[in-house]
Formats: structure tokens, C-alpha cells, sequence
């Protein structure tokens, strides 16, 4: 029986939407707003899901306690109150669309997920925007 637990997280982050090989017009004209030379923040919602088999002895997938501090080690000390363009590394070349930043924190937690269990993460840029990444 594969059951699905979830954890839920927020971080504060700012970040512009640009490419530095674009001229600022096709910049402006991809990306509207969010490309505000002088960057823009987002409440980041964020649900980390682990699914699997219920482990017989613990009777958990995964220890939500473990799982709580995977999330607050390797993404919230790593984007909370940050410029994602400046503060991060990861975004140094990769435009931090909310799609990438799914993507990135998804690579973040994947080593520490065992490799039987699915990870999903689901991140909210705002209330009604939202993207899921699987790993496929």
C-alpha cells in the first residue's frame, strides 16, 4: 500500500525574470513586470510530498520530523529573505522562473529522499499560481 506524505514550508524570496542574452525589450516583452530591473518578492508556499510503502515497524513513509528538517535546511536557509538572482547560486545562469526554482528544490531534496519513495514538490509563487515537479 503506497501512501503520500506531505510537509509544508514558506520562504520570502525576490527575483527578477530575464535573460541576459536578450535585449531588455524581448526581456520586456517576454517577461512584462517581472522583469523589473530592481527585482520583485514573492511568500513562496511550498509542499514537499513523499510517497512509498508504510514501513512496518515505524509505520511511517517517512519521518515528517526528518522531513521537516531537510526542508528548512536546504531550502529555507538556502532562499529565505535572499535575491534568488544574486543570494543562490543555482540561479546564476538559470532564470528562476517558478518552474526552475521547483525543479531546483526538488534536485536539493531528492539525495536525501530514499530512492524507493516518489518525491513531488508543489510550489505557490501566489495564491493561484502554482507549479508541480516530479522528477520526470
Amino acid at each position: 500500500m503506497r501512501v503520500t506524505v506531505s510537509r509544508k514550508a514558506h520562504f520570502n524570496a525576490a527575483h527578477r525574470l530575464f535573460r541576459k542574452d536578450w535585449s531588455m525589450e524581448k526581456n520586456n516583452a517576454v517577461f512584462g513586470k517581472c522583469n523589473n530591473p530592481n527585482f520583485h518578492g514573492h511568500n513562496y508556499e511550498l509542499i514537499v510530498s513523499v510517497t512509498g510503502e508504510i514501513d512496518q515497524e515505524t509505520g511511517f513513509v517517512v519521518d515528517v520530523k526528518i522531513l521537516s528538517d531537510l526542508i528548512k535546511e536546504h531550502i529555507e536557509n538556502a532562499f529565505d529573505h535572499k535575491n534568488l538572482n544574486v543570494d543562490v547560486s543555482d540561479f546564476e545562469n538559470l532564470n528562476p522562473t517558478a518552474e526552475n526554482i521547483a525543479v531546483v528544490i526538488w534536485n536539493k531534496l531528492r539525495p536525501y529522499i530514499e530512492q524507493k519513495n516518489d518525491l513531488e514538490v508543489v510550489l505557490y509563487e501566489t495564491p493561484r499560481n502554482f507549479v508541480t515537479y516530479k522528477g520526470n
